[in-house]
């Protein structure tokens, strides 16, 4: 299903409804899109700030209320359907989808929101696993379905706090905010600029006009991630008691400016300073791209891709042979700029280039990257983005 249009999908989507549920009586179909983050990587959890946009891929959601605490729902991608009760919401062992929207409703009833049972179809065209918030797309796409079906009438903040929480919580990812953020409060045809401590944001216009955006996914797992994300939290976290000594008023690495880092960098641990030298770096570079792209210079914007892969490849060490690759086989074929966005360690890269040469490049990077690894990258060109809605039947 991942090649059809936007209609087949919804028209698949109603027809499992009904054969699953028998008619079509009081559903809810919504989407949420996945993200991209365009710039600011592993800012999140030190307090920074990220530049994220909602991408053409998505989680769809058909769902009506029951008047039982029953939920019954059925994965498309999957081909399984999962039930369990509202009084009794346990967490499937495993990576299993099912646990996405028990967490949502799990953290829901302990917020004190009233609803009943569901039932409903899932289905996601987001990679799974790439870097591009699948998970977090169906989990504001559970809460986002189940706000329009009982009319909750829930804060879209809130909601996105919630649905971090289930993530956190019930599934077990220690995520920061970024994703379930824009996935709920992106819009289409712009980027989201948050602050991650204050969460205050501001959609800005994404006016790409002579230029456009790739993502390719590397199809490389993530296997190493999840320790080494943890890892460099740690290495983050000591880089932060060591300037509190120097300045008690710091709380994060998000309030060590590049001079304050240029004072005292000298007395860190060459590893630590270097994993701080990348927040500190990538925080500034986020605020030049909003103003880059407030604009229009986008070349810039490019510029400052390039830089951030620099600093994630050789300060903060999370990238990979593939994404130094498509990142590389980017530049020589004249893209603007190019990075690595996610975690790292495998996942996808953001291209960013000319409109009159993004086809040629696409393909270059293709050819040299079956060539080199002996699989072919997905490519998915963002010619638009979406943002959560109910969709009309």
């Amino acid at each position: 299903m991942f090649d059809k249009t936007h209609n087949e999908i919804v028209n698949q989507i109603v027809d499992v409804f009904m054969r699953e549920f028998g008619s079509r009586e009081g559903m809810v179909l919504v989407r949420t899109p996945g993200r991209v983050n365009l710039i600011g990587e592993h800012t999140d959890y030190n307090e920074g700030y990220v530049f994220p946009t909602t991408i053409n891929r998505a989680v769809y959601i058909a769902l009506r209320p029951r008047e039982d605490l029953g939920c019954g729902y059925y994965s498309l991608n999957f081909q399984e359907k999962a039930s369990w009760e509202l009084t009794d919401i346990r967490r499937t062992e495993g990576h299993h989808w099912s646990n996405y929207l028990k967490g949502v409703m799990k953290v829901l009833g302990e917020a004190g929101v009233d609803f009943k049972g569901s039932e409903g179809v899932v289905f996601g065209d987001v990679p799974i696993a790439s870097g591009l918030s699948s998970s977090a797309a169906i989990e504001v796409a559970a809460a986002f379905g189940l706000d329009k079906a009982f009319g909750l009438g829930l804060d879209p903040v809130r909601m996105s706090l919630l649905a971090q929480k289930a993530e956190n919580a019930f599934v077990g990812v220690n995520c920061g905010i970024m994703d379930q953020f824009v996935c709920r409060l992106g819009r289409k045809n712009h980027a989201l600029f948050l602050d991650c401590r204050s969460l205050v944001y501001e959609n800005v216009p994404l006016r790409l006009a002579k230029h456009g955006l790739l993502i390719v996914d590397t199809k490389v797992k993530r296997e190493l991630a999840q320790s080494a994300y943890n890892q460099r939290r740690a290495e983050c976290d000591e880089a932060v008691r060591f300037f509190q000594s120097k300045v008690p008023s710091v709380k994060a690495l998000r309030d060590v400016d590049p001079e304050m880092f240029g004072r005292y960098r000298d007395g860190l641990p060459e590893t630590v300073r270097r994993r701080a030298a990348h927040v500190v770096s990538e925080d500034d570079r986020v605020l030049e791209a909003v103003k880059a792209l407030k604009a229009d210079d986008l070349e810039k914007v490019g510029r400052l891709f390039f830089e951030s892969h620099r600093s994630l490849k050789e300060d903060y060490e999370v990238s990979a042979a593939e994404l130094d690759f498509v990142v590389e086989t980017a530049r020589a074929s004249g893209a603007s700029g190019a990075r690595l966005t996610g975690a790292g360690f495998g996942g996808c890269a953001v291209v960013l280039a000319r409109k009159d040469i993004l086809d040629g490049l696409s393909q270059d990077i293709e050819v040299h990257y079956v060539r080199k690894f002996g699989k072919a990258p997905g490519i998915i060109a963002l010619a638009e983005n979406f943002e959560t809605e109910v969709l009309a039947l």
